[in-house]
């Protein structure tokens, strides 16, 4: 009987010390921290790892998170300062710092951070209008963090950011809203369109002129170009004249010709000068009466010739003849008509009509036409002008 008392009261004795050894170890996990309180007060912080306590004095409360915890909130009806009502969701990072401040200074940290985000962005969105509060997130957000840091530092809490998850307004602002927005961008389009065709003109405008720039630029190049070619051409042209006449008096002098083929030459051009049927009227120069003076007196002693009259040489030391002869230099008031050569006379030729003028028509040269006679060049000149030996 006493050993089977003996018995139980060890396996009393050692359930005794198996649970006095499990409530005086204590093995907090890291990243966490207890409060032990001795007698109802507080007398430590377990930190990570193995902790000893006295077994039924000292009572661990419930382990604190000492990471850093995310906490969203519902949406929140906050006014603006234009009268305008915006739920506004928010999103807080904060961790606690002092586990004896977070479970004495505050009964639920959490709630107490809700509430105290709720009046501060009250605070901070009521100051701005509906605009502002779209496009300041950022100071909305520095604000917030600020304001919750100073008022949780007490209760162990460092608010680490503040985010502004979403900013609703009413369903007819939103309206306005995009219609406002597609007013400014179709604002904007027609803007752009406008420039792009300004400058699509000024462009245009630009190449235009340097396009007549360049145009008359090569015309007047062009004109330079055509203008000395044409000189050139001209002065060409009158060098093959020169080089032509020069020829042509080369082979006169060197063929010694007389002042009668000469006159006789002079006498052919004249039908050539009256072709054309545009000529109706045309002037006898002044040397004509030399060269048809030359002709009678080559006529004259023709007829005298066949007529039987002995041709008397003149006398080279004595006065030059009287009568008309092949000299060319006779007066002009004595000069034979062409009627007195064929026929053999040597009776004067008078002007007629033609006055004092040194000019007429001649007879015997048909329609003479209007071309007069000092258009040729060629003909307005006797023979001592051109060079020929008189």
């Amino acid at each position: 009987m006493s050993s089977l008392v003996a018995t139980i009261l060890l396996i009393v004795f050692v359930i005794l010390v198996i649970v006095v050894i499990a409530r005086s170890i204590r093995i907090v996990p890291q990243a966490m921290a207890g409060i032990v309180e001795r007698f109802g007060r507080y007398h430590r912080t377990l930190n990570a790892g193995l902790n000893m306590v006295t077994p039924f004095v000292d009572r661990l409360r419930p382990l604190i998170d000492l990471r850093e915890q995310v906490v969203s909130f519902p949406p929140q009806p906050v006014i603006t300062r234009d009268n305008l009502v915006v739920g506004i969701d928010t999103v807080i990072y904060f961790q606690v710092t002092d586990a004896r401040a977070a479970t004495y200074e505050v009964a639920n940290y959490i709630t107490a951070v809700e509430q105290l985000t709720v009046t501060t962005l009250r605070n901070v969105v009521g100051g701005m209008d509906l605009e502002t509060a779209l496009t300041s997130r950022d100071q909305i957000n520095s604000e917030l963090r600020r304001e919750l840091d100073e008022a949780t530092g007490k209760w162990g809490i460092r608010v680490g950011r503040v985010e502004l998850k979403a900013i609703e307004p009413p369903g007819s602002i939103q309206d306005s809203m995009e219609k406002q927005m597609r007013a400014d961008r179709d604002k904007r389009a027609a803007i752009l369109s406008a420039e792009g065709s300004k400058q699509s003109a000024i462009l245009t405008a630009e190449g235009q002129r340097e396009a007549a720039v360049l145009k008359a630029r090569g015309e007047s190049e062009a004109t330079v170009l055509r203008a000395e070619a044409e000189a050139k051409a001209q002065a060409a042209r009158a060098r093959g004249q020169a080089e032509a006449i020069s020829t042509v008096f080369r082979a006169i002098h060197e063929g010694n010709p007389d002042q009668r083929l000469l006159a006789y030459q002079y006498m052919q051009m004249l039908p050539q000068i009256a072709q054309g049927d545009a000529n109706k009227v045309w002037i006898v120069p002044s040397e004509i009466g030399k060269a048809l003076e030359g002709i009678g007196g080559f006529f004259s002693a023709a007829t005298g010739a066949r007529s039987g009259a002995p041709s008397v040489p003149p006398d080279p030391a004595g006065p030059p003849p009287s009568g008309p002869g092949p000299e060319l230099d006779a007066p002009v008031g004595r000069q034979a008509s062409l009627e007195g050569w064929l026929a053999g006379s040597g009776g004067p030729v008078h002007d007629g009509a033609a006055g004092d003028r040194e000019g007429g028509s001649v007879p015997g040269a048909g329609d003479a036409g209007s071309a007069p006679l000092h258009d040729n060049p060629s003909l307005m000149q006797g023979p001592s002008e051109m060079g020929a030996p008189v």
